[in-house]
């Protein structure tokens, strides 16, 4: 598979068949890898995986990726860097040792403080789980203050341009709302989630109503 790079002119050839997709489309993870192949212009298929009734649990599935999981491939976040460097090079993925660190460690944020976080957060309230939501919405706020002021220097978390940074940590922060983050404090961060709906080819991620504990 190959992919026209979304900001440059080498014209590399399109896949010959759709990328496939599994997912839920709940999840910020699938959602995450799905802006990415719009971003790109790329074709794919979604393909709805039934979580709640453990498909991702059967031989089948389990033949895909054995650790039972939405997207296939064992983490969303390498596959952005898989489809950065097979098919956008130098764009999203920055070859220079300082750019593809600070994107690093912004995946690294997105594994981490915002998985832990908003997407914690949401989950317990979305799904109505027995666990208190409020540690998951303060690690929450923590992100949002790194984030503010990161963007309060540049438009986007890693430089003046967007990259993998910026698809990691969208759809999850755009989605804390659901998980009883309120972002209307966080003015930056609405400025930052407007400039990525802006891109071309942006999809939205399924929304819910705000959760309440």
């Amino acid at each position: 598979m190959t992919f026209a790079a979304a900001s440059s002119t080498i014209s590399l050839p399109q896949p010959r068949q759709p990328v496939r997709l599994y997912r839920m489309a709940l999840s910020g993870h699938c959602h995450r890898v799905e802006l990415f192949l719009s971003l790109l212009g790329l074709p794919y298929e979604l393909i709805e995986v039934d979580l709640a009734g453990g498909e991702h649990k059967r031989p089948a599935f389990l033949q895909l990726n054995p650790f039972g999981q939405v997207p296939v491939l064992f983490d969303s976040n390498a596959i952005l860097v898989y489809l950065a460097n097979r098919h956008a090079p130098d764009t999203w993925l920055p070859r220079d040792p300082l750019g593809a660190a600070r994107v690093q460690a912004w995946l690294s944020a997105a594994a981490g403080p915002l998985a832990h976080g908003a997407a914690a957060a949401r989950v317990i309230l979305l799904f109505k789980r027995p666990q208190d939501p409020a540690p998951a919405q303060a690690q929450a706020v923590k992100l949002l203050e790194v984030m503010t002021d990161s963007l309060a220097r540049q438009p986007f978390l890693a430089g003046d341009s967007p990259t993998l940074a910026d698809v990691a940590l969208y759809s999850y922060t755009a989605a804390a709302p659901e998980g009883g983050v309120d972002l209307s404090a966080w003015p930056g961060v609405r400025d930052w989630l407007a400039r990525i709906e802006a891109l071309p080819g942006f999809v939205p991620m399924p929304r819910q109503r705000a959760a309440q504990p």
